[in-house]
């Protein structure tokens, strides 16, 4: 179920960030912070930026510490809580639980068999029985999900938009398998479709495959196409993409990157469309397609 259409960006309250890696959870801050509401990041071992941290009220917590978060949060006054942020999903026997989540182990256990949206929804309702409201980065920084349109200067052909048109239907189609949210698609064929390994290594993938002689399509031809998950929570896990996405669509020799408009969040715009500009790629935000 999509979170209902509700404006958090004004709410008095400070807001808890729990941060993954990238730029994302930084963004998110100074776009919150910019509206005068205050925020402070609870970062995952492992996977936030430290140099970034020192800019912002902080905490470090551990994947499975789940009553270090409670216990911080309400002394920070935190009732409102974002996921942002990259992190690869672990083995169950790499979380390291404090007492408070070794109480609920047996719960956690049921929500890690089964996919992203089975784990995400296992975990909202843990956090929401203890008195926080999840909600989505976008519902509290409206500015970072992509426009319609592009980002740069560069143009899809008309090829592009039929390839995009084929991603966005398989896409659609693949939803009620809980996989991935991107696909690759070069002169109409399905290059690859992402699943536990992410997009920068799908796109690594691809620039393989061409350098070994595997894929026969030109350079310069395919497009990466990221679409949410049909009937997807959308307080969690909505597609993004950054600098580092473009660089790695380059790398993989595509024509370009399209994703959902209104529904993608997008770190950095404008170093992304530096980026694709330098690298002679389209960056385009497109419609939502109906459902059939």
């Amino acid at each position: 179920m999509s979170e209902p259409a509700v404006d958090h960006t004004a709410d008095g309250g400070p807001l808890a960030i729990i941060c993954g890696g990238g730029s994302l959870p930084f963004a998110v801050a100074d776009a919150v912070r910019k509206r005068g509401r205050r925020v402070v990041l609870f970062a995952i071992r492992g996977w936030a930026d430290p140099k970034r941290l020192e800019a912002y009220p902080h905490h470090w917590a551990a994947l499975g510490q789940f009553g270090t978060f409670c216990r911080l949060a309400h002394r920070e006054g935190c009732r409102d809580v974002v996921f942002i942020g990259s992190i690869v999903r672990p083995a169950i026997w790499r979380i390291r639980p404090d007492f408070k989540t070794l109480r609920l182990l047996p719960r956690v256990l049921g929500i890690f068999r089964g996919g992203d949206d089975h784990l995400l929804k296992g975990v909202t309702a843990i956090f929401e029985e203890h008195g926080f409201r999840l909600v989505g980065a976008h519902a509290v920084a409206p500015e970072i999900l992509m426009p319609e349109g592009t980002l740069g200067r560069e143009r899809p052909s008309d090829r592009d938009h039929a390839d995009i048109a084929k991603g966005l239907a398989l896409l659609n189609a693949s939803s009620p398998f809980d996989v991935g949210q991107a696909v690759v698609v070069a002169d109409a064929r399905v290059l690859a479709i992402e699943a536990a390994e992410g997009t920068d290594c799908m796109l690594a993938r691809i620039a393989e495959l061409r350098q070994s002689g595997r894929i026969a399509v030109a350079s310069g031809r395919g497009v990466l196409v990221k679409a949410a998950k049909r009937d997807q929570d959308r307080r969690f896990d909505l597609p993004s993409i950054g600098p580092q996405t473009v660089e790695g669509a380059a790398r993989a020799g595509l024509a370009g990157i399209a994703v959902v408009a209104g529904s993608t969040i997008v770190a950095e715009p404008e170093r992304i469309g530096a980026t694709a500009d330098r690298a002679r790629l389209f960056v385009l935000g497109v419609r939502e397609q109906a459902a059939e």
